[in-house]
């Protein structure tokens, strides 16, 4: 039932026009909201999707991965080039260079900005890849197949890497952990993939640390000194919240907005979803901040549904899912291994190209990774979701299909 508040009649802006942003106004529309709906767009460019930028977007293979929405004909006041500096909750505004902007329900949809390391900032050379401008940068960058240091061996590290060796660059990948995404993964399942640099002519380097950068240079904490036609930097990315800082929106130690189970914040009428956000799992049985596409596709139909009804009617717990393309293989991941008591192996990734990795609690799965194994995520999200406990010796059986896994 669509419910009509003085407040939704008023307006629902939307701070951010990447995914999350652009899905909340769209699910608003679908779900029969008639109200105002605007949304503010840093960047000038109409809004686009990200993962072509490490990809297709870079390599020429495309010019732009522009969303596919028809803004005016679903009624979305679409203002881009606006960055929002300020929220006046007290008076229901947000402060933007051209002026105040007033709402009536508000949605954080900021998403995330990448890391950088200290004492780079204007140094020749040095790059991120985050935006489409900072696509448009690299890309003639890459076809002078430049000697590249990548800085960073997590998922974005590698798909870039993965880009580059493909438009010809000689690759040096460096990395401060022991390991790669080591942030990310077990050691014991992030170990086999170490192997997939090397495969494809690029150079890995774990236990590094950078540093300093200078221009056709990077200097390592032990003394080396790689040749640099260009540096990428991918190290993370953090919450784009320190706007918010002192406005009543509580962030949390990770600087992400503290969302409840139905994505809304500590400021009544305020929303937050996708990266710039973390929310309570039930499922996992604790807060989850999830940087990944799938998040920011999901979460604004949650938020559209809680809006229109003007009280919690949906709660927000999904089971998280990402994928990776990199070095020739198509990496996807479901659900969180936090917590886990057993890991069992589909496959062996010493002698086979295709596996997965299953993580049980208290014998039911709560997570899957597969490379070159859709099947397995398909089947196992499924299962994840509906929590039924699993046959360990199933499980480890790659011939059993995942749905048949069931004890």
């Amino acid at each position: 039932m669509i419910m009509q508040t003085e407040k939704t009649d008023s307006g629902v802006v939307i701070v951010g026009a990447g995914m999350a942003g652009v899905q909340t106004a769209v699910a608003l529309r679908e779900q029969g909201f008639t109200g105002p709906v605007t949304l503010l767009g840093a960047e000038p460019h109409q809004p686009y999707d990200r993962p072509p930028l490490s990809k297709a977007v870079l390599l020429g293979k495309a010019e732009d991965s522009a969303f596919d929405v028809d803004f005016e004909g679903l009624g979305i006041e679409l203002r881009l080039g606006t960055e929002v500096t300020g929220l006046r909750a007290a008076d229901q505004e947000l402060d933007t260079e051209a002026g105040p902007v007033p709402y009536g329900i508000l949605v954080l949809a900021t998403g995330a900005e990448p890391l950088t390391l200290p004492g780079t900032g204007g140094v020749p050379g040095v790059h991120l890849l985050r935006t489409l401008d900072d696509a448009a940068r690299l890309r003639p960058v890459l076809e002078q197949a430049p000697s590249t240091v990548v800085v960073g061996a997590g998922w974005i590290g590698a798909e870039f890497a993965t880009a580059a060796r493909e438009a010809g660059c000689e690759v040096t990948v460096v990395e401060a952990a022991d390991r790669v995404l080591a942030g990310a993964l077990p050691a014991e399942v992030a170990e086999p993939m170490a192997s997939w640099y090397a495969e494809t002519g690029a150079e890995l380097i774990t236990g590094a640390k950078v540093a300093g950068i200078e221009e056709g240079r990077v200097l390592l904490a032990d003394g080396r000194t790689l040749p640099a036609g260009a540096v990428v930097v991918g190290i993370g990315a953090r919450p784009a919240t320190g706007w918010l800082a002192g406005t009543g929106v509580e962030l949390g130690p990770d600087g992400a907005v503290v969302a409840d189970e139905y994505l809304r914040t500590s400021l009544p009428g305020v929303y937050a979803v996708g990266d710039c956000a973390s929310f309570p799992s039930g499922r996992y049985g604790k807060r989850l901040l999830v940087h990944h596409w799938d998040n920011a596709l999901q979460g604004p139909r949650t938020v559209a549904a809680n809006i229109l009804s003007g009280e919690p009617a949906k709660a927000y717990d999904p089971v998280p899912y990402f994928w990776s393309e990199q070095f020739g293989r198509f990496v996807q991941y479901a659900g969180h291994h936090g917590g886990a008591d057993t890991t069992i192996w589909r496959g062996n990734p010493a002698a086979e190209r295709t596996w997965s990795v299953c993580w049980l609690r208290d014998g039911a799965l709560v997570a899957v990774l597969a490379v070159g194994r859709p099947r397995d995520v398909a089947q196992g999200r499924r299962l994840i979701e509906t929590g039924e406990p699993v046959d360990p010796a199933k499980v480890a059986d790659p011939a059993v299909a995942l749905k048949s896994a069931t004890a």
